[in-house]
């Protein structure tokens, strides 16, 4: 038998230890490799850890957080009303329920309000409804947060009971503190009319008296009672201190009256009316006959102000917002003294006014949620202007960005 294996030779002994040598090598690098990963493996496991820590560190005080505010509006004693964004009730706080009643969850909030809410005359308060006709009503005040990206929304429902009743006590215990500071002064406008009176009406009793002198003694009596019946009814208007009866008034069919009222008399004196009507159409929610009665105390003050052949401006303006209305004379103007105390009660600088005309314009004007304010220079003559929002608080404000949601008052 023929062996043919051959024997190794010197060079392939030099390929076998450079193949080791490249393998051991690659061996080293490949342990350096690893031991490396092992290296950021446990530093990423401890970063982890960390992470995961904090993360249950932040867990725990948001759940802390939670508890404290799920208690916080738990006892809160306003009402507290989440709003989707479809305007559905998605929370709410015991408040809110014991205000509104039930069932809130997913109901629509148009129609809560339109169940339990009453609107009154000031913006964004309202009366509540209640279930029986022997509990007094309660008043809150509702405020709105702005809506976030998500479209929701929440109503805070504050319950102002208290405060109202408080502010309307005050409100009558200003008006009767005024008429008790000028009991006197104005016992004495009723007296000297009253004695003038009586003194004319005396004279009727003397038989010697004319058929003429007897007629002229009955007027007069005549003129001062009619004159005492007018100081009465100021002085009812001004403690009464309200309007009501509230209506849509077209502005150009209201100065349409007055011209015809007040322009006789203005003839009689020897003025001039001039009317300026840029309402165009314009109309107003108010009480007519308190604003008719507003605007002919300020232009009997202007007629009474103004020197004869002078010329009295009545002027209407209107905008999407307000009716401006300005009654302007060409009188002696008004001191800046005066100025400050003219809408006070009981001050006047006429010896036969009653002092209560410009304070029952003020008030008319304010309950109207308006404002009066004059403008007058000495020897220069004066300018009265009321600015009157065209719509009340009895116009459902609250509800108006909401279509189809609007509270009906009954």
């Amino acid at each position: 038998m023929v062996n043919t294996a051959t024997n190794p030779t010197p060079s392939d002994y030099e390929h076998l230890k450079q193949a080791f040598a490249v393998f051991s090598h690659a061996s080293e690098q490949l342990s350096d490799a690893y031991q490396e990963l092992q290296g950021q493996v446990s530093q990423l496991t401890q970063e982890l850890a960390l992470a995961n820590g904090e993360l249950r560190n932040q867990l725990v005080a948001k759940e802390a957080l939670s508890q404290r505010l799920g208690i916080l509006l738990a006892t809160l004693p306003g009402g507290v009303v989440a709003l989707d964004a479809g305007g559905g009730i998605e929370e709410f706080n015991p408040a809110a329920v014991s205000m509104l009643g039930e069932p809130l969850m997913s109901t629509p909030w148009g129609e809560v309000a339109a169940r339990q809410l009453i609107a009154t005359d000031d913006t964004d308060e309202w009366n509540l409804r209640t279930t029986t006709g022997s509990l007094p009503m309660r008043r809150v005040r509702i405020e709105r947060s702005p809506i976030d990206n998500a479209g929701r929304q929440i109503l805070l429902i504050h319950d102002i009971t208290s405060a109202h009743e408080m502010q309307e006590h005050l409100r009558r215990n200003q008006r009767l503190s005024a008429m008790g500071e000028m009991a006197a002064g104005l016992a004495h406008q009723l007296r000297t009319p009253l004695a003038t009176a009586l003194l004319y009406t005396a004279h009727l009793a003397n038989p010697a008296l004319t058929v003429d002198d007897r007629q002229t003694f009955a007027d007069k009596s005549l003129e001062r009672l009619r004159h005492l019946e007018y100081l009465i009814k100021d002085m009812l208007l001004f403690v009464k201190g309200e309007t009501a009866d509230l209506e849509e008034v077209l502005i150009c069919s209201l100065m349409q009256e007055m011209v015809q009222v007040i322009e006789p008399h203005m003839i009689q004196g020897g003025l001039q009316l001039e009317v300026i009507d840029d309402c165009a159409g314009a109309s107003l929610t108010a009480n007519r006959k308190a604003l008719f009665g507003a605007l002919v105390s300020l232009l009997e003050n202007a007629m009474q102000a103004s020197p004869a052949g002078g010329k009295i401006t009545l002027r209407c303006a209107a905008s999407e917002d307000e009716v401006v209305l300005t009654v302007t004379d060409e009188g002696r103007g008004i001191e800046q003294e005066i100025q400050d105390r003219l809408f006070e009660p009981f001050f006047t600088t006429r010896t036969e006014g009653t002092g209560l005309g410009l304070a029952i314009v003020r008030g008319v004007t304010q309950s109207m949620g308006g404002t009066v304010k004059v403008k007058s220079v000495p020897g220069s003559g004066s300018e009265f202007t009321l600015n009157l929002p065209r719509k009340t608080g009895i116009t459902q404000q609250f509800l108006s960005r909401h279509a189809g949601k609007e509270v009906h008052s009954s």
